[in-house]
C-alpha cells in the first residue's frame, strides 16, 4: 500500500485568509499547489502600511505573493479581495472561480478576525467588537460553506470543506468570549453540515490549532510571555507552525482522507491534554 496522498490533480481549491507571510493560510495554499491543485486565494486587501515589519522588509504583497508561490509549482492561481461574511460577495466569488476554472473541489475556511480589543472580560466587551468577531469567524465560515457546498452539489463530484477553528472553542478561556464562542459555533456547524451534505460525498471537518507561530501572536513575544506560555501549556515544548496545520488539511482533502467527516481535530502539541 502506498501512502502518497492522491486526488489533487486537476482539482481547484479555495483558501480564505491566505495572504499573511507567517500564517496558517499561506502554507495550506502552497501545499495544495504542491499536491496538484490550482488555488484561489482570498484576502481583505491589506494595505502596505498595515503589514507586519517582517513583511514590509521583504516587499510582501499579501495574496499576490502567495499566488507567485502557487504558480512556481506550475499551478494556476487566482487572487480575490472579498468580504467573506457577506453572502452576495461570496456568491460573486464562487461565480468567478467557476468562470475561471470550471469547477471547485476544496474549500478551506481559514480567514478570521485579528486578535485585538475583543480580548477583555465580557462585561467590558464592546458589542460592536463582539459582532465583528462573530461576523467574520462564524458568519464568514457559514456563508462560504453554504455557497461552495451548493456548487459542489451542482457539480455532483463531491468535495471537501476544512474549517480552521481553534482549541479556544473548547477551552473557552477568560477574556476571549467572542473568539471562543465563534470557534465553538464552528464546531457545531461542522458537525451539522457534515451530516447534511455527506450523501453528496462532501466532507466537512474542522482543524483546531493550538499556539501557532504566526504574526497574529507577535504581541505575546513583545510582552515577553512566549516561552513561559509554551513551558506551562505545551507538552511538546514548542509552538506549532503553519506547516503543522497544513499537513493535516492536505490529508483531509486527499483520497486517503475520504472516509473522515464531521470531525474536530486538535493540532496543539498536547495543549488540551493538560486541561481536558
Amino acid at each position: 500500500m502506498s501512502y502518497e496522498l492522491t486526488g489533487f490533480e486537476g482539482r481547484v481549491a479555495v483558501v480564505s485568509g491566505a495572504g499573511r507571510m507567517r500564517s496558517i493560510g499561506r502554507p495550506i495554499a502552497v501545499e495544495l499547489a504542491r499536491a496538484g491543485c490550482d488555488v484561489v486565494l482570498t484576502g481583505t486587501g491589506r494595505k502596505p502600511e498595515n503589514l507586519p515589519e517582517d513583511e514590509r522588509e521583504v516587499g510582501w504583497r499579501d495574496i499576490e505573493s502567495v499566488a507567485d508561490e502557487v504558480r512556481a509549482f506550475g499551478r494556476r492561481a487566482l487572487t480575490v479581495v472579498v468580504d467573506i461574511s457577506d453572502e452576495s460577495s461570496t456568491d460573486a466569488l464562487a461565480r468567478e472561480v467557476v468562470a475561471e476554472f470550471g469547477r471547485v473541489d476544496v474549500l478551506v475556511n481559514n480567514a478570521a478576525a485579528s486578535r485585538g480589543a475583543d480580548r477583555v472580560p465580557v462585561v467590558e466587551l464592546d458589542t460592536d467588537l463582539w459582532k465583528h468577531v462573530i461576523n467574520v469567524n462564524l458568519n464568514g465560515t457559514f456563508t462560504m460553506s453554504k455557497v461552495f457546498a451548493q456548487q459542489f452539489i451542482r457539480q455532483g463530484t463531491g468535495g471537501s470543506i476544512v474549517n480552521i477553528s481553534s482549541i479556544a472553542g473548547k477551552m473557552a478561556a477568560a477574556k476571549s468570549a467572542a473568539y471562543s464562542a465563534s470557534k465553538a459555533a464552528i464546531h457545531a456547524l461542522t458537525s451539522s453540515m457534515a451530516k447534511e451534505v455527506g450523501p453528496h460525498n462532501i466532507r466537512v471537518n474542522s482543524i483546531l490549532p493550538g499556539m501557532i507561530d504566526t504574526s497574529r501572536l507577535d504581541d505575546m513575544r513583545a510582552a515577553g510571555r512566549w516561552d513561559a506560555v509554551i513551558e506551562a501549556n505545551i507538552p511538546l515544548r514548542r509552538a506549532g507552525t503553519g506547516n503543522d496545520i497544513a499537513a493535516l488539511a492536505i490529508f483531509l482533502c486527499s483520497e486517503q482522507g475520504s472516509w473522515i467527516t464531521g470531525q474536530q481535530i486538535n493540532v496543539d502539541g498536547g495543549h488540551l491534554s493538560l486541561s481536558w
